[in-house]
């Protein structure tokens, strides 16, 4: 796909998704002329509605058809659902007996008792985290410890680590052709990196992309090709590009997958959603929320509202940041102006300052559209912003 494509709703996104999954090989009398993708990775910004898609997709999956008369569900996920089917019981009464609680009607969990998990899920934590952890599989709990002391409250980013060791043992237990995930057609991912830090994120990348590749390349009793198609999503810019690097690379001594990456964006914040082609690394979130504020300063077609200071203001801030500064007055000393400079400072400070509601937006007066477009074109053109279409 080729420029920037326009979806009315997630439905039909869904659709694109899987119709790009389940293209057909062209083969000529010579070679391979077209391979379908087996893994599609979108990235996108926070609220652009990620988990709300893997949900769509999920209920495409099990609409009544002719292929799927009896409605039967065809994707495994793991997103912030996922994570809801453990909650905690802290003993109030005693602060002593603290656990995890199991939601046993989960389709996801149902055939946890008959898994044996418990050493996978080690091995993986083990990477991850320095605490440790017991089931209790009669009763749908698990208690944690940590060197000496035992029944221990784990943070909530440790959780969210724990609960994922479980998604990627269940997933194991899937390639290895276990019985009760034999419907499983394909498998949705949404953001699974919540509160982690920068290391742990590339390497809970490494160990997904290395089990994406396995279920990509699986292969059925006979050896004929049965991939797990995927579907991954997020939002955190290093964990897709490590993504992308370790799919995309060839391995010595593992079959070449094919994929795709897609940015999924909400242009306008309402019910329109885009799709395009990108690089391994997508535009960062300041940036293009600078391409978007340079719209909404277009004379002709944009609409300034006051909220558009606090943006202009936040990304100045992040940009004074990233070169090791730690206000705005960096940024407008570079601007070389000096008789602007004071005006940008008090602009900035009096006009970013106001409780403005992005849901009930007022419209700039004149003289500060005049005064924001001032701002906005001599901040652009000092850092030499590249700023993408949206």
């Amino acid at each position: 796909m080729s420029g920037i494509r326009s979806y009315n709703n997630l439905r039909n996104i869904v659709r694109r998704l899987r119709d790009d999954l389940n293209q057909r090989e062209i083969v000529t009398k010579k070679k391979i002329v077209k391979h379908p993708a087996t893994i599609l990775l979108l990235y996108a910004y926070n609220r652009t509605g990620k988990t709300r898609l893997s949900m769509e997709f999920k209920d495409e999956g099990k609409h009544r058809s002719r292929r799927n008369p009896e409605s039967k569900a065809d994707t495994l996920y793991f997103n912030a659902f996922t994570e809801d089917l453990f909650t905690w019981e802290n003993d109030l009464e005693g602060d002593s007996v603290r656990y995890l609680q199991i939601n046993q009607a989960s389709e996801f969990l149902k055939a946890l008792t008959e898994l044996a998990l418990d050493e996978t899920i080690a091995s993986y934590l083990g990477r991850y985290a320095d605490f440790e952890f017991d089931i209790d599989y009669d009763e749908w709990i698990i208690t944690f410890r940590k060197d000496k002391e035992e029944n221990i409250k784990i943070s909530r980013g440790e959780q969210n680590i724990f609960i994922w060791c479980i998604f990627m043992a269940i997933c194991e237990r899937m390639l290895d052709g276990h019985d009760s995930y034999q419907w499983v057609k394909y498998l949705y991912i949404d953001d699974p990196i919540s509160s982690l830090d920068d290391n742990n994120a590339i390497s809970m990348a490494c160990d997904l992309a290395k089990l994406l590749r396995r279920a990509a390349s699986r292969k059925d009793n006979n050896g004929e090709p049965a991939p797990i198609k995927i579907i991954f999503s997020s939002h955190h810019a290093l964990f897709f590009n490590v993504m992308c690097n370790e799919i995309g690379r060839p391995k010595e001594g593992e079959p070449r997958v094919t994929h795709r990456r897609y940015f999924l964006h909400r242009p306008n914040g309402d019910g329109v959603y885009t799709l395009r082609a990108t690089d391994d690394t997508p535009f960062f979130h300041h940036v293009a929320t600078l391409a978007e504020l340079q719209q909404a300063a277009d004379p002709v077609n944009g609409k300034l509202y006051t909220f558009h200071f606090n943006a202009l203001r936040s990304i100045m801030e992040k940009t004074a940041c990233f070169f090791g500064h730690s206000g705005i007055s960096f940024c407008l000393k570079a601007l070389d102006k000096e008789e602007d400079m004071a005006l940008y400072n008090r602009a900035l400070n009096l006009l970013s300052h106001g409780k403005y509601a992005i849901y009930e937006p007022t419209e700039m007066v004149e003289d500060n559209k005049d005064l924001f477009r001032r701002i906005l074109n001599d901040f652009v053109t000092e850092f030499q912003f590249n700023l993408p279409v949206i």
